[in-house]
């Protein structure tokens, strides 16, 4: 047993998760670990020239707090022969394959998590030093016949281990391994350091039984040539293999939230409330996910909101907004106004303070979580993130237009729950005519991208769902209100019609079903529902527009 071969201490934090309330069963990813292992152990060169080769270098890039320490944590407790880890994993889908019993706790684990620093750390030599110590250390300990030297090299330890020791391999857990790369501290020729290190400890060593790698960046950023090219990379946006594993999926939060309300009596989370904050993310294989972190923040502290984006340096993202307005002004516009926009996503390009070019600024989003990329095109994933963004663009002058447009929404709203059109008319026209990204829409899709501009303070206080079933038709807009005895609000929007005509059709299908109680119940929308008919002429040159409000129901007592 040492600090890093064979230790307790994963053993420790996954036995906590499991304990969780929330905790997830994503142990069935063991299945293609253990092929790579029994590949390597079978001979590789028994399954045909080329094949396998290589695979059992596995690297996992995906952002922060989405699962990938839980995970790691939890293939060292598996395989590790630290503890005997056999109480939890009984009862785990992994017990459930012929190979359980042989794997568990049968391999040798060396676990580094990279993001632990010595202390008062200054200096790269002191930080891979902590590492370098502590491995020779623990192999000493362990192996007092290979004659390990304090002076010797990690690998050239490790290789004496193999070569004295009847071929004892080992399996590498690797967390954070980018981790270095982001401190301040550390300069270019450090970063070229690390990478040596790694290639050094891995590549081409027979002492290595498989590398499993986790990170938030791509390894080809900091891999300019061909010292860590043995790692098959993985990562949501552009590889479908292990896509499950991290994030949680539609059928899994339905079984959380099932628990969820055994525990709670009075639940104050809604299902839909899970998919309106913390869905939207899609892997290569389209496969929806959940943000796993605010989801299980939101069940464990009974209250929907922002547990992801308080959770990191996510500020330095939004730098990039800042510094680079020109070259991502008009798309981040068109993504608050919930419209996807079409970028080549290089995930490679994406490393912090150095991104330059619209694409690169996107890259960066996608690889830190804060855009979805799917088919050619990013957006915005889910409310949590949608707030972040409105929140930015609120307090960023630079925007321009975009950011006068977004400090009149709260008086959009206003003027709307009052029913004062002319104040509703004024702003509409401000939108539409001032010069803007959003000009490019014809038709309804661009009244309706800028009634989202015009409505976004809304979404403080609304779920906003654009072409919703209702009645017996589909509505352009319906703000369901997430204190249920406020204003509901239901928008239908007009080209080359009249504003009277866009009511009418509201009340004809009966959009407002939508807030009432079903066969008589009491209905669980209490407040006032109004009617909002929104319409401007095409072929009018100044663009005049008309706005009419109609109460459908008082409110109710």
């Amino acid at each position: 047993m040492g600090v890093y071969l064979n230790n307790t201490s994963a053993y420790g934090l996954f036995r906590r998760d499991y304990a969780s309330a929330y905790f997830v069963d994503k142990t069935s990813i063991l299945a293609e670990l253990v092929l790579l292992v029994e590949m390597e152990e079978n001979e590789i060169e028994e399954s045909g020239p080329n094949q396998g080769k290589g695979q059992k270098y596995v690297a996992i890039t995906r952002p922060r707090r989405f699962g990938k320490t839980v995970m790691a944590n939890m293939i060292v407790s598996y395989f590790g022969k630290g503890v005997d880890s056999s109480r939890l994993f009984r009862n785990l889908k992994v017990s459930e394959y012929d190979w359980y019993e042989e794997h568990l706790n049968r391999h040798n684990v060396i676990r580094i998590v990279f993001n632990e620093m010595p202390k008062n750390c200054k200096s790269y030599d002191q930080y891979i030093a902590r590492y370098e110590k502590g491995l020779i250390t623990d192999l000493r300990k362990a192996y007092p016949d290979a004659e390990i030297e304090n002076e010797d090299a990690v690998w050239d330890a490790l290789t004496k281990v193999y070569e004295y020791c009847n071929g004892e391999k080992f399996i590498f857990v690797l967390d954070e391994w980018d981790y270095i790369y982001h401190q301040d501290f550390v300069t270019d020729e450090d970063k070229k350091a690390f990478t040596r290190f790694l290639s050094n400890l891995l590549k081409d060593k027979a002492y290595v039984e498989m590398a499993y790698m986790t990170g938030i960046l791509p390894i080809a950023k900091y891999s300019s040539g061909s010292e860590l090219n043995m790692f098959f990379e993985y990562s949501m946006a552009t590889r479908v293999k292990y896509s499950e594993y991290f994030g949680f999926t539609d059928e899994e939060v339905d079984v959380l939230y099932q628990k969820y309300l055994k525990e709670k009596g009075e639940p104050k989370v809604t299902r839909e409330g899970l998919e309106l904050w913390y869905d939207g993310y899609q892997t290569a294989g389209g496969k929806k996910l959940y943000n796993p972190r605010s989801v299980v923040g939101a069940l464990s502290d009974d209250q929907l909101g922002s547990y992801w984006t308080s959770a990191g340096p996510y500020d330095e993202i939004f730098y990039y907004i800042g510094a680079n307005t020109d070259a991502v002004k008009n798309d981040v516009a068109l993504m608050v106004a919930d419209n996807p926009v079409p970028a080549k996503v290089q995930e490679y390009a994406a490393t912090s303070m150095e991104l330059k070019t619209r694409d690169e600024i996107f890259s960066a989003m996608v690889v830190y979580g804060f855009l979805n990329y799917d088919n050619g095109y990013v957006s915005i994933p889910n409310k949590e993130l949608m707030d972040k963004f409105a929140e930015v663009v609120q307090r960023e002058p630079s925007l321009g237009n975009v950011y006068k447009l977004t400090k009149e929404s709260g008086r959009m709203l206003a003027a709307t729950k009052a029913g004062d059109t002319k104040t509703m008319t004024e702003l509409l026209e401000y939108a539409h005519n001032t010069h803007s990204p959003l000009q490019t829409y014809s038709d309804e899709a661009e009244l309706a991208s800028i009634i989202r501009w015009v409505y976004l303070k809304a979404l403080d206080s609304y779920r906003i769902e654009r072409e919703d079933k209702a009645g017996v038709g589909y509505v352009d807009f319906i703000f369901y209100p997430f204190v249920k005895s406020d204003d509901a609000i239901i928008i239908e929007l007009k080209v080359n019609h009249t504003a009277d005509e866009a009511i009418r059709q509201i009340r004809d299908r009966r959009y407002a079903l939508r807030f009432e109680g079903k066969f008589g119940e009491n209905p669980e929308y209490t407040g006032r529902i109004l009617a909002v008919g929104i319409a401007y002429r095409k072929d009018d040159a100044n663009k005049r527009h008309e706005c009419k409000v109609e109460v459908l129901r008082e409110r109710l007592q």
